[in-house]
């Protein structure tokens, strides 16, 4: 199996943690992200790492009835969104979020193909997988 093994949470928040380095010194903050992997994998433990990585000290929540919790960091805009009720692309552009997407930020996208045709394009793809008691972190450049 190819990836990165994560042991645990701690291991992936610090994951996070070195993925939003990246994000602002390679993309200048802004990047488009798609998580993808089953319920339970740790996607949003990533979001919470890249966060702390960004500064952020507050809760970090999944947004899977809210579908999008904005950050305005110092460093960095940053939308998190959970598509995981969304029945069809279509309907980012029915609340508006198509525009929105369209700003230069740290877009973070779990579960993207809910939203197919309607998203922008990644910089990055990160798949989380559980593993035993852990989880493996794969990073496809698109």
């Amino acid at each position: 199996m190819s990836g990165t093994f994560l042991k645990d949470e701690e291991a992936t928040v610090a994951y996070g943690l070195k993925l939003a380095q990246r994000f602002i010194r390679d993309h200048g903050g802004d990047v488009c992200v798609y998580l993808t992997g089953d319920l339970g994998a740790g996607k949003t433990t990533l979001v919470r790492g890249i966060l702390r990585g960004l500064g952020h000290e507050g809760a970090v929540k999944s947004p899977t009835y809210t579908l999008l919790e904005p950050y305005n960091l110092p460093s960095a805009l940053v939308y998190h969104l959970d598509l995981y009720r969304i029945g069809h692309g279509e309907e980012l552009a029915f609340v508006g979020l198509d525009e929105l997407l369209e700003e230069a930020a740290i877009k973070l996208i779990e579960w993207p193909e809910r939203g197919e045709g309607y998203l922008p394009a990644p910089d990055l793809v990160i798949t989380l997988t559980v593993d035993g008691e852990g989880r493996r972190v794969e990073e496809q450049t698109a």
